[in-house]
C-alpha cells in the first residue's frame, strides 16, 4: 500500500523513537481513519476526506516531535531571556574593547590609521561572531541535554527601579569620556608615534616635549578629572549649580594655559615648526595660534553659557 496515510505514517515515524514505533503507528492510524469515517459518514468523498485529515495534522516532522518530545527550537522559553540577556551584554562592550585595543596597537606598529581602523572593525566583528556562536551553543546545549545551570528564579525583587527621567544621557556621557580617553592616549603617543617624520624616519611630536617636564602632565590631570565630572554629571542626571562652577573651573583651568602657552610659541614642538616652512614664514605661526585660541575660547565660552542655560531652565 502507497496510500496518502501511509506516506504520511511513514514521513512522521522515522523521526520517532524506534521502541516507540509501533505504538504511535498504530495509535496514529487509528486516529487518521476514524477522523476519515467520521468525514465519509457525513457524504465527504473518502480520497478528499483523507487528504483534508492529513493536511489538518500538519507537518509530520512537527507531529514527529510532539510524540518524541522535541524541541523545535534552538533556545527553548526556558533559558531564552537568561540567553539574550549575556548575549547582549557582552556584545556591548566586549567587540569594542577588542577592537579598540587592536586599532590603537596596530596604528603605533605601523603607522597607517585607516589600516589600523579596518582591522579595528574586522577584529570587533569577528569577536561578536564568536561571542555570539558559543553563547548560543552552550545555552542550545543545555536546553537540549535538559542540564540545570543553577539560575535563580525571577521574583519581584528583581523589578528595576522606575526609570528616572535624566538630561544627561549615557551616550553623551560615554561619547565624552571616549574623547577624553582618546585625547589623554594621543597626548603621550604623540610624543612616540604622531605620524609626522623628518626624512630620515625620526618621530616628529606634535606638542613641545620640553613641556613634559611642566604643563603637559597638569592637562592630563585636568583631563582626568574632566572624565570623572563626566561620570558624576551622569550620575546626578541634571545639571545643577555646583556642577556648573566645577564644569566652569575645570574648562577655564584647561583653557587658560593651552591659549597661553599657544599665543608664547610654546605648545607646538619646534621640530613640528621646523618641518612646515609655511610656519616659520612671517607670521604664521603667531597667526595660526591666535585663530586657535579663539577656537579654544568659543568652545570654552559656550560650553560654559550651555551649562548655565541648561541649569537656569531646569530651577526656573
Amino acid at each position: 500500500m502507497n496510500t496518502l496515510t501511509d506516506r504520511y505514517l511513514a514521513a512522521t515515524l522515522q523521526s520517532v523513537p524506534a521502541q516507540r514505533r509501533d505504538e504511535i503507528a498504530a495509535e496514529l492510524r487509528g486516529s487518521i481513519e476514524d477522523m476519515i469515517e467520521d468525514r465519509a459518514g457525513n457524504g465527504q468523498d473518502p480520497a478528499t476526506a483523507e487528504r483534508e485529515v492529513l493536511t489538518e495534522l500538519g507537518n509530520p516532522d512537527r507531529l514527529a516531535a510532539r510524540y518524541a518530545d522535541r524541541r523545535l527550537q534552538l533556545i527553548g522559553p526556558k533559558y531564552y531571556l537568561h540567553w539574550a540577556k549575556l548575549l547582549k551584554t557582552l556584545l556591548s562592550f566586549v567587540p569594542a574593547i577588542v577592537g579598540t585595543v587592536v586599532a590603537i596597537v596596530d596604528a603605533a606598529d605601523d603607522g597607517t590609521v585607516g589600516g589600523a581602523i579596518g582591522s579595528g572593525i574586522g577584529v570587533a566583528i569577528e569577536v561578536a561572531v564568536q561571542i555570539t556562536f558559543w553563547v548560543t551553543l552552550g545555552f542550545a546545549i543545555a536546553e537540549r541535554t535538559n542540564t540545570p545551570l543553577g539560575l535563580p528564579e525571577w521574583n519581584v525583587d528583581q523589578l528595576p527601579a522606575v526609570p528616572v527621567k535624566r538630561e544627561i544621557s549615557l551616550t553623551d556621557t560615554i561619547a565624552a569620556i571616549v574623547t577624553i580617553g582618546l585625547s589623554i592616549a594621543y597626548l603621550v603617543l604623540q610624543h612616540f608615534h604622531s605620524w609626522l617624520e623628518t626624512d630620515n624616519g625620526t618621530n616628529i611630536p606634535i606638542i613641545d616635549p620640553a613641556l613634559w617636564n611642566s604643563w603637559l602632565p597638569i592637562l592630563i590631570a585636568l583631563l582626568v578629572l574632566s572624565a570623572g565630572f563626566e561620570f558624576v554629571k551622569y550620575r546626578v542626571g541634571h545639571w545643577t549649580w555646583p556642577l556648573v562652577g566645577v564644569n566652569v573651573l575645570l574648562d577655564l583651568a584647561f583653557a587658560i594655559p593651552v591659549c597661553w602657552l599657544l599665543l608664547n610659541d610654546q605648545l607646538l614642538s619646534p621640530a613640528l615648526v621646523g618641518h612646515f616652512d609655511w610656519l616659520s614664514e612671517g607670521d604664521n605661526l603667531h597667526t595660526l595660534a591666535t585663530f586657535s585660541t579663539v577656537g579654544i575660547a568659543v568652545i570654552t565660552v559656550w560650553d560654559i553659557i550651555d551649562s548655565i542655560i541648561k541649569t537656569v531652565r531646569r530651577t526656573a
